[in-house]
């Protein structure tokens, strides 16, 4: 019998604890035919790309699938080359309160922070 070692695959997009804490409380007030929420990178923007998070009701074949404590996370598979390597974080201040993105595919970003070039 042959040993055959299987390398785990390093994750596409890491989450912060606060990201995975968000995903969990957007999941307890989703739709129920919600199955999880879905990253994509819609083209919009000066930039040309923006992040989109999303409710999704069915997976698509090339979707990554991300579980999380608190639901799954689903990346559109045509966004997930601009995206590899990523962290994603929620953040709440006095002011505004959403996901960020720490991308080193990015190249540019627009001035307002709404989109990126890769």
């Amino acid at each position: 019998m042959t040993d055959i070692r299987t390398r785990q695959r390093p994750a596409a997009l890491n989450l912060t604890a606060s990201a995975y804490a968000r995903i969990a409380d957007l999941m307890a007030k989703a739709p129920a035919n919600a199955i999880g929420v879905k990253l994509s990178t819609p083209k919009r923007g000066c930039s040309g790309l923006a992040y989109s998070v999303d409710y999704v009701t069915d997976a698509k074949p090339f979707d990554e699938v991300i579980a999380t404590p608190g639901g799954t996370l689903y990346v559109d598979g045509g966004s997930i080359l601009y995206l590899i390597g990523s962290t994603m974080d929620w953040v709440e201040d006095d002011f505004a309160a959403g996901f960020v993105f720490a991308n080193p595919n990015a190249k540019g970003a627009c001035g307002c922070g709404e989109s990126f070039t890769v």
